[in-house]
């Protein structure tokens, strides 16, 4: 890494909080900065705030009647529509600001590569994929990703790839640029038909003009480490050399995780570093380093998403953790007063080799299905062979 990363975190974020009981709590937030810096990974490394996105810029993918509609939905006292008001994405007081906020974070790390000030930057507040255009969904009221990912576009970014390893598909940035040859989305997640949002499917690949720069890899429920990486390396990489693209934007949501209540693939937290590594490589060998990485779901809050996203930060500043490092005195006593009847792992490993075997066109994994679906849905669109492994 040529310079200095940057990293977006304010306190403030912590007021996207949709209720105490709701799964996407901003404890998490919290616990992971806490337990980045009681591990020296931030020592020396700035913390930048954030502004609140202005309305032209959270239209850049989202309709004004929408954004009408967040602001006015803590006082409206009725149904206000448009995906608010239900339990997943229940209306909390300053809603619309809130969310903005979490948009404006995912903006200034966004700015800090398009201005070379970066080439890597990570907001892990970010990664609310699913908000749609005109309706919140999936715990989500903006979409930070695509708000950033169009706001490069119009500052000097040609092409971009967004890559989300989230468990769930990553449905509203493939809406937002679904026609949009400029920019290659590609979601790796557990099958459709076992998850919501039930869409993610190898077929989706792209809308007129746009042909082949959606990608869809869903993979089987209880699929682990080594298979998900397996998967992940038989047709990311050579996407990603065949698009070339100028900024690599990553949503890394740790729901994937065998412990995550919500959903049911069988990762961990080592498989999540290993992705993170393989992330930055691929950066670095097709995007010129230039690597924005945001946040996304994860529901473990106190087990999982603090050591995952640990990780993540500590990727993004080359400044590798040994998964054996312990967890810190001080941090483990906050977290357990958090949850004192929640034990509380001893290191930040899970103890799992994350080692994979290549794919070689075969079908011997139940993932290799899956893989060849995917290739030969958009292989042939990048003209690309499908069977050829050397591909």
């Amino acid at each position: 890494m040529g310079k200095a990363a940057a990293v977006v975190w304010d306190e403030s974020f912590l007021g996207y909080d949709l209720g105490a009981d709701h799964p996407l709590n901003p404890v998490r937030l919290d616990l992971t900065i806490r337990l980045a810096t009681a591990l020296g990974v931030l020592d020396g490394v700035p913390l930048l705030g954030a502004l609140p996105a202005s309305a032209t810029d959270v239209e850049r993918v989202h309709d004004p009647a929408y954004l009408n509609a967040v602001q006015a939905a803590p006082t409206a006292g009725w149904d206000v529509g448009h995906g608010l008001g239900t339990a997943d994405n229940p209306v909390f007081e300053r809603m619309h600001e809130a969310s903005s906020l979490v948009v404006g974070g995912s903006l200034a790390a966004a700015a800090r590569i398009a201005s070379g000030e970066a080439d890597r930057a990570i907001s892990i507040a970010g990664g609310l994929h699913h908000a749609m255009r005109d309706h919140a969904s999936g715990f989500c009221v903006y979409n930070d990703c695509a708000v950033a990912i169009h706001w490069l576009l119009d500052h000097g970014v040609d092409r971009v790839a967004y890559v989300d390893v989230d468990v769930h598909h990553g449905d509203g940035v493939q809406a937002a640029f679904y026609d949009d040859p400029r920019v290659l989305t590609i979601s790796v997640h557990q099958n459709p038909l076992s998850l919501w949002p039930g869409t993610g499917w190898a077929r989706e690949t792209g809308g007129p003009g746009a042909e082949g720069t959606s990608v869809n890899l869903p993979v089987p429920p209880r699929t682990r480490d080594a298979a998900w990486l397996r998967a992940f390396h038989a047709v990311v990489p050579s996407l990603l050399a065949e698009f070339r693209p100028q900024v690599l934007v990553t949503q890394c949501g740790v729901d994937s995780h065998r412990e995550d209540p919500l959903a049911d693939l069988s990762l961990s937290v080592d498989g999540h570093r290993a992705i993170y590594r393989a992330l930055r490589d691929l950066a670095e060998t097709h995007a010129g380093g230039r690597w924005l990485a945001l946040g996304g779901g994860g529901y473990e809050l106190l087990r999982v998403v603090p050591r995952s996203w640990t990780h993540l930060l500590a990727t993004v500043l080359d400044r590798d953790l040994d998964p054996e490092t312990p967890l810190p005195a001080e941090w483990v006593a906050h977290a357990s007063r958090i949850a004192p009847d929640r034990p509380l792992p001893a290191s930040m490993t899970d103890g799992c080799d994350p080692r994979h075997e290549p794919w070689g066109g075969d079908a011997e994994q139940p993932v290799d299905e899956s893989v060849r679906e995917t290739r030969r849905a958009v292989y042939p669109l990048h003209g690309l062979d499908p069977d050829d492994p050397r591909d």
